[in-house]
């Protein structure tokens, strides 16, 4: 699969399970009375009648039933609008179901004024319930139908792109978000193994959320799930069928250098009771409407936990990573000048390559399609290259001491050391335009793990090896 299909498909099996849930929540929501439910545009007079379904919700007339059938009937409104009715609908929400400041504000003076310990629990406990926004009392209901949760997710997901510069509408997505957080605490998820034997419904979503290492056709899939790979995953017991975030290992010996001979369907079955090393080679998030929640920091640490129970041979717990921002911070500085960026025996090889090749500067190297082809013009870039990327990933820092790469700052977060550069490891399009095919293998060595943690939490340090020190430095 392509970028296609990337998001197009991705946003079509957000339809797909929209279309389920219209399904499911029928018989839940029972038949409808009274007025027609809203159009899918929600103008004018809809907007009121989706107003009285929301202020129906909140009222808890009727019992547990009643709500949840009144959370469904609400949920299939949402569900049958097209994207404008969507976002009227949530800056309804957002606007009229927020916190009431006035009541807020005195329950905030009656605390201030109380005397003696009960009058101030009393007043406490006001203040408290006057800082639950009444959308959060009514998000929650959800909670109660199939499928609720993963609802709310999707919601989320449309909700974030809406709420960029939209104040009204950022108070909603922050409410949702804590929401979603207190739900998918780590303590509630359950790690399960992915094999090729696993439901093809399943299967079929790997396909479409891997974001790191395109999954060609199904002979790709299954060849990382045979029986020298192993693929794990999060799920939430109210969403049973979603992974929320998935990693794929290979078992092999020795830290791989190379994400294409990983890749490769025609490479012969490995031995996974011979192998020393396990590779994590992709790790993708998926779903949209819990970025921000991380479960990555966590996966990780479990899976190399499981995998050294199940394979105590193993030695070496490394990644195979991609280097995503290094052209995004190269370029434009080749672009300002390459005279301050390479190194005077650097320039003097690039300005020697034969007139023929069309190119005498880094920069006219990487802008030259298939470079990586020509032998003559990779030795040339391969030692500016390697430094470059080496200073990027150790001296080049973000806000607050953070590694400027995100891949890195995920991996150093976790405990992870930064091991060893791999030239040319990944040819792919997008590998070389977003690395010129350099990977970097960050290894967990799992007794100082918790160590390197600390370190970069707390100071920034960032732990690698001499080899990539020694290239920085220069």
């Amino acid at each position: 699969m392509s970028e296609r299909n990337g998001l197009g498909f991705l946003d079509g099996v957000v339809d797909r399970t929209f279309g389920r849930l219209r399904a499911a929540w029928r018989d839940i929501a029972g038949q409808p009375r009274g007025a027609a439910p809203p159009g899918p545009e929600l103008v004018d007079g809809d907007i009121a009648r989706a107003r009285e379904q929301l202020r129906a919700c909140l009222d808890g007339r009727g019992g547990e039933v009643a709500a949840r059938a009144r959370a469904a009937t609400l949920g299939r409104t949402y569900l049958a609008l097209n994207s404008d009715g969507r976002e009227r609908f949530l800056r309804l929400l957002a606007e009229e179901f927020d916190v009431d400041r006035a009541a807020l504000t005195a329950a905030a003076a009656r605390l201030v004024g109380a005397e003696g310990p009960r009058d101030r629990e009393a007043a406490e406990a006001d203040l408290r319930a006057a800082l639950e926004a009444p959308r959060v009392r009514l998000l929650t209901q959800f909670n109660a139908l199939p499928e609720g949760v993963k609802f709310l997710v999707d919601m989320r997901a449309e909700l974030m792109a809406l709420a960029r510069g939209d104040r009204v509408l950022a108070g909603l997505e922050r409410d949702l978000r804590a929401l979603l957080r207190s739900w998918f605490d780590i303590g509630f998820l359950e790690l399960k193994r992915i094999t090729w034997n696993s439901p093809a419904a399943l299967l079929e979503r790997l396909t479409v959320y891997e974001a790191v290492h395109e999954i060609r056709s199904w002979a790709d899939l299954k060849n990382r799930l045979e029986a020298d790979r192993r693929c794990f995953a999060f799920f939430h017991p109210r969403m049973p069928d979603e992974p929320l975030i998935f990693v794929e290992v290979a078992l092999v010996k020795g830290m791989s250098d190379n994400v294409d001979a990983l890749l490769d369907e025609s490479a012969p079955l490995g031995d996974p009771g011979s192998a020393d090393a396990a590779i994590f080679y992709s790790i993708s998030n998926c779903q949209r409407g819990l970025a921000g929640i991380s479960f990555g920091n966590f996966l990780i640490k479990r899976v190399a936990s499981d995998l050294a129970a199940e394979q105590p041979h193993l030695k070496i717990f490394a990644t195979l990573s991609p280097v995503p921002g290094f052209r995004a911070w190269l370029d434009p500085r080749l672009a300002a000048g390459e005279e301050a960026l390479l190194l005077p025996a650097e320039r003097k090889v690039l300005s020697e390559l034969p007139t023929e090749k069309g190119a005498r500067s880094l920069a006219g190297v990487l802008a030259r399609p298939h470079w990586h082809e020509d032998a003559e013009l990779v030795q040339a870039v391969r030692a500016p290259l390697l430094r470059l990327s080496a200073r990027y990933l150790l001296l080049e820092k973000a806000t607050q001491g953070r590694a400027l790469d995100l891949v890195e700052h995920f991996h150093l977060s976790n405990g992870a050391r930064v091991e060893r550069l791999n030239w040319l490891a990944d040819r792919s399009e997008k590998g070389m335009q977003q690395s010129a095919g350099i990977m970097i293998n960050y290894l967990y060595p799992l007794d100082e793990v918790e160590a390197n943690q600390m370190a970069y939490a707390g100071e920034g340090k960032v732990n690698a090896s001499s080899a990539i020190r020694s290239l920085a430095r220069t």
